[in-house]
């Protein structure tokens, strides 16, 4: 039985160490040096809004600051009674490059979100759309500047960076390691051209792309998924490329209990069945290899402390160090280029988090209730 489960514990490690040695050192060892003398295309910035009247006093003001040629920022207001519309309306003529857009419509046959966002597209007067959300906020004023850098004549997409701002407490702590995570594997397999996701936060493309797309027509009906449904649909290979330029980061406010947070999970998991079945698959090899060691790591444990059998706790010792020497090394790489999002002394733990994390949500994905519907 010991050599069964060693066996067994060595399958799932070398599995975990595929991804880190193909996939994730792409982005480990990717250069930045972004060529910000590129060609500037205009830019619309789309900004979709429900109710976000404090946050779009803090948002607004920075967007209209950014330093970029060319550009316009349409907010698209979605029904908002929060007194939104008046704070707008009574300081649009104090910035240069704000639109506004008041959307009182509704219909069953589209979420609000998606609706609101291809309003914003069919008016849009540049080639080139960036989009946010209105509880973001970019690192600096040449975060235009950074992300369309990496736009060319075979570039059409570019997927940004958005951490999430560090606070105090287990959650928040948590909320950055799952963000970082998810960061290290979407952008490792869009280097390794095998685009399945991006964050809605920090996201650019060109309008032909979703025009060319019928934009969200396919999934026009299904909550969220106006990030990672639509790149699973319109990203291949050659088309799509990252940015991690410091000036590219677009910081997030996360929540702060752990009903909402949880909620929100609940939303962004409900579509992940609509991913491609190859994506499907090869995040679901990653986090089963990633519970499956860890399950087998601790069986393994306490067999050997039971039996007493010091070589077979020497062999899982040795296994595992294997692994998180090379995890740590990657992951430490790639920390440092995202932001120092999780502290560096902190991974080891966060493996053990993740794999309780793959865990839980594993078992409620096969007793779950359909999520609630939310605007986003």
């Amino acid at each position: 039985m010991a050599d069964s489960l060693i066996y067994a514990l060595g399958a799932f490690v070398f599995l975990q160490l595929f991804y880190y040695l193909f996939f994730f050192t792409r982005l480990a060892f990717y250069g930045k040096g972004a060529n910000y003398a590129n060609t500037r295309p205009g830019v619309t910035v789309l900004v979709c809004a429900w109710n976000e009247k404090e946050n779009l006093m803090e948002l607004l003001p920075l967007l209209d600051a950014q330093d970029y040629p060319e550009f316009e920022v349409i907010l698209l207001d979605d029904r908002s009674d929060d007194g939104s519309e008046e704070f707008i309306r009574g300081n649009i003529q104090n910035w240069k490059h704000i639109r506004y857009i008041r959307i009182n419509d509704q219909f069953d046959h589209v979420t609000p979100k998606k609706y609101a966002l291809t309003v914003g597209m069919k008016q849009a007067r540049f080639p080139i759309a960036l989009m946010t959300d209105a509880d973001c906020r970019p690192s600096t004023n040449h975060w235009i500047t950074a992300m369309t850098s990496r736009v060319s004549e075979e570039k059409d997409i570019v997927l940004g960076f958005s951490p999430y701002e560090r606070q105090g407490g287990l959650l928040n702590w948590f909320i950055r390691c799952e963000t970082f995570y998810a960061a290290v594997q979407y952008l490792s397999f869009t280097l390794a051209g095998i685009t399945y996701m991006g964050v809605g936060r920090n996201i650019l493309y060109k309008t032909k792309v979703f025009f060319a797309n019928k934009g969200f027509y396919t999934h026009r009906h299904i909550f969220g998924g106006d990030d990672d449904i639509f790149l699973n649909e319109v990203a291949n290979g050659s088309n799509t490329t990252i940015s991690i330029e410091e000036d590219s980061f677009v910081y997030s406010k996360p929540k702060t209990t752990w009903g909402d947070w949880y909620r929100q999970k609940q939303r962004h998991l409900a579509v992940s069945r609509f991913y491609k079945t190859r994506n499907k698959i090869l995040l679901g090899l990653l986090s089963g290899s990633h519970v499956a060691a860890w399950v087998i790591g601790l069986i393994i444990l306490v067999l050997g402390l039971l039996t007493k059998d010091i070589l077979l706790l020497q062999t899982l010792g040795i296994v595992f160090g294997v692994r998180w020497t090379v995890q740590w090394f990657l992951l430490l790489l790639i920390n440092m280029k995202l932001d120092n999002t999780v502290e560096w002394f902190g991974f080891l733990l966060m493996d053990f988090a993740l794999f309780m994390y793959y865990l839980i949500f594993g078992f409620l994905t096969f007793t779950k209730r359909k999520p609630r519907r939310s605007w986003n």
